[in-house]
């Protein structure tokens, strides 16, 4: 049954109070911190770059850093928000997020699993040798003086990308180990979720049919199957779900209840 916020708000917090808790959280969640998300009401429509795309050339991956340089001199400034403190006041048995943005666990979430991993880590595509964001970015900076001067004023895109059609010589280094092909170690559209990720999960929903708990989405359209997977589970073994999100989302006919409010002030709430 769905359900609209207002008097069913009570209600919901309620349901979640004192019951084991497995939250998933997407991009609506970071839009507090100033991090836009792609699909709230009025959202312009936005296409990342695929795998398939990173992987075609390097004229598409110059295209992906030039932008994406831009944008985590923005994305890394960014500071948890009132809906991240709270649930990491919450401690549920496992947080699942589809952000890629670092703030729940700057924030000090602990049972968590990035789901499409972190935008500060950097994997060889070659070699497989991780390393930081900052590091890459200093590089980055060196290789391209006054970059980020000169493109001062470009949109900022959720994934870190940013509103940015020139990239013609931008300089993108490769790999400090054997000068292989960098890319920032998240799932790209195009690409799969790490089995044992998506095992772990599974299996966090799973258990909350044993202990009466309940699935708390928060922030998230639940458009992409990576995230919409978990609703279904928990729908299907009639484990009740609440879903807060600003717009509709693809779960909201599996929905014990559906609030249409914003995630800061619903979480700050079940977590005084």
């Amino acid at each position: 049954m769905t359900v609209s916020a207002g008097s069913t708000a009570d209600a919901a917090l309620a349901l979640l109070a004192d019951r084991p808790l497995v939250v998933l959280t997407g991009a609506g969640l970071s839009t507090d911190s100033g991090i836009p998300d792609y699909r709230s009401p009025g959202s312009p429509a936005r296409m990342p770059m695929t795998y398939g795309e990173f992987v075609s050339g390097e004229p598409a991956r110059r295209r992906y850093w030039a932008r994406s340089h831009l944008g985590w001199s923005r994305m890394r400034r960014a500071d948890p928000n009132a809906g991240h403190r709270a649930l990491a006041a919450l401690d549920p048995g496992l947080l699942i997020t589809q952000n890629v943005d670092g703030l729940h666990e700057r924030a000090g979430s602990r049972s968590l699993v990035a789901l499409h991993g972190r935008i500060a880590d950097v994997v060889c595509l070659d070699c497989r040798t991780t390393s930081t964001r900052t590091a890459l970015q200093e590089r980055l900076a060196a290789a391209n003086p006054g970059w980020l001067d000169r493109h001062a004023t470009v949109e900022v895109r959720p994934d870190g990308d940013v509103d940015l059609e020139e990239t013609a010589g931008f300089v993108v280094p490769g790999c400090e180990t054997c000068d292989g092909v960098l890319k920032p170690d998240v799932v790209f559209f195009g690409e799969n979720v790490p089995a044992e990720r998506v095992a772990r999960c599974y299996a966090a929903v799973d258990g909350l049919a044993e202990t009466g708990g309940v699935l708390l989405v928060a922030g998230s359209s639940l458009t992409v199957m990576s995230g919409f997977r978990f609703v279904r589970r928990a729908a299907k073994a009639g484990i009740p779900v609440v879903i807060v999100n600003r717009g509709t989302t693809r779960g909201d006919e599996l929905a014990t209840y559906r609030l249409d409010v914003g995630c800061s002030e619903f979480l700050s709430a079940l977590a005084s």
